[in-house]
């Protein structure tokens, strides 16, 4: 991955698009690597994505303490993770991978965070063959929440939205046999009717979408100088903020 796109809350960076028709919204998978730069306060959630069409949602946010929520019915179904995304110096690589025809209620919707399905609890059962937000024709969202707040700081790289297939961690990504980090491969997929491939490798247009499909998003505040060439394998060094004292 030669690029990604530098989101930054003060300056109510995002990216959005509407399409123009519906899609799968049944069935499809949210594939995309985000490094956070700075975490939320205790006030604030950063919406990692969204679908809204005024009363049901389909999101990822960060919350306040850093789990990772996945909304998939505005509160109704949500799903909650043990785990906490509090290193800023990394790169995680999300799946979000939905299928509500399954007659396996644990298979609906599941969370791939680098090649391993997310711990975590439910508050409610996704009901069976349930519509949802994502891939209708409704204001899709990058790093903004739509009540015009949750804005994210963070590099988000290769964002893919496969349209009608829910599939494993293993189509974007894998295992490197040296280091054991997982790392991303090239993506062979079937896009579908609201599939999208963002690699934000034009910085005259950073919302270009390479699936062939042609749904670039819109870039709301966004310029040139926010691409950056810190990704997944190019991951430039950090300071760590918690590693405060000096030497005398």
């Amino acid at each position: 991955i030669d690029n990604s796109l530098k989101f930054e809350a003060d300056n109510s960076e995002y990216l959005s698009r509407t399409p123009s028709s519906a899609g799968n919204r049944k069935t499809w998978t949210l594939s995309f690597w985000i490094k956070r730069t700075e975490l939320a306060d205790g006030s604030n959630s950063n919406r990692v994505f969204e679908a809204w069409d005024g009363s049901t949602g389909t999101s990822g946010l960060f919350t306040s303490g850093d789990a990772f929520i996945l909304d998939l019915n505005a509160g109704s179904n949500y799903f909650t993770s043990t785990a906490l995304f509090r290193d800023c110096s990394a790169w995680y690589h999300f799946v979000i991978r939905v299928d509500t025809t399954s007659g396996t209620a644990s298979e609906r919707a599941r969370v791939y965070v680098n090649g391993s399905e997310l711990a975590g609890s439910w508050n409610s059962t996704i009901a069976q063959d349930t519509d949802l937000t994502w891939n209708e024709d409704v204001a899709h969202n990058f790093a903004r929440f739509h009540n015009n707040d949750g804005f994210v700081n963070a590099y988000y790289a290769e964002i893919i939205n496969v349209d009608g297939t829910s599939l494993a961690p293993t189509a974007f990504g894998e295992t490197d046999s040296d280091t054991g980090i997982w790392i991303p491969k090239n993506a062979s997929v079937t896009y579908g009717t609201n599939g999208f491939y963002l690699d934000f490798a034009d910085s005259g247009n950073l919302g270009d979408d390479e699936s062939g499909n042609g749904h670039d998003f819109t870039e709301n505040n966004i310029a040139a100088a926010d691409q950056a060439t810190d990704t997944p394998t190019n991951n430039f060094c950090t300071l760590n903020p918690l590693v405060n004292f000096k030497y005398t």
